[in-house]
């Protein structure tokens, strides 16, 4: 899906519109992707989604913040390197979080108080080379993007732009269309969000059964069973 696309210049002009106080929706690999910074443009995307403020926004990171940011023992950063970096998977990951890193600090306060949930937070990796450049943009500048999937809540990703409500499509300042996004699948699911910590699975993602294996495998941790046993 990002072949042949202007991955720099489209996500140079992404950054720019949010760093401006903008909304954005561009495609991820799991799906097409809304994302802001200033307290006006998180509530924006809460209220054009219809969306629970009981649910905390994600984080755009890559691998670099993932390590200054997160705090998480080494077996599951190795975990995390395992699923990004030796199977190329989108992974979202939820861990506690230095709160005095300058990436968290760039913040206002609704907007941090809304990426983040009980000391920690949900850091996507890994979802896409245009993803993938606009979170290095924002660990190069320390200056965060947050958002969700770009739909009404609870209605599911959206992998094509003309699927996406018009509601949620009219709040953006720029919008990216690369099209067809890669995991497109008929139950609507975005990424994979595991916990760190307790090994629960957040949200059962597209690639889920793939990651589940690898760790099962690679880890002997079974987060099929751990979330069995929580139901």
């Amino acid at each position: 899906m990002f072949a042949g696309k202007p991955i720099l210049e489209d996500a140079g002009r992404v950054f720019d519109t949010i760093r401006s106080g903008g909304v954005a929706i561009f495609p991820v690999s799991v799906g097409y992707a809304i994302a802001g910074h200033d307290d006006a443009a998180v509530r924006r995307i809460y209220d054009a989604k219809q969306r629970s403020f009981s649910k905390p926004c994600g984080n755009f990171c890559d691998w670099h913040l993932f390590n200054e940011v997160l705090e998480v023992p080494d077996r599951e950063r190795e975990m995390v390197s395992t699923i990004i970096h030796t199977h190329d998977l989108p992974f979202s990951v939820v861990a506690p979080f230095r709160a005095d890193h300058p990436f968290m600090q760039s913040l206002p306060s609704f907007a941090f108080a809304n990426a983040t949930k009980a000391g920690t937070m949900d850091m996507l990796l890994n979802a896409g080379l245009l993803h993938d450049e606009i979170a290095r943009l924002a660990r190069q500048e320390n200056f965060a993007v947050v958002g969700s999937s770009a739909n009404l809540s609870l209605t599911g990703s959206k992998f094509i732009f003309e699927d996406i409500e018009a509601p949620v499509r009219d709040i953006a300042d720029i919008a990216i269309d690369y099209g067809l996004t890669t995991y497109r699948n008929d139950d609507g699911l975005g990424s994979t969000i595991i916990d760190l910590i307790s090994h629960e699975t957040i949200r059962v993602g597209a690639v889920y059964d793939q990651i589940c294996d690898i760790i099962l495998d690679r880890f002997d941790i079974d987060f099929k069973a751990i979330m069995a046993a929580k139901a």
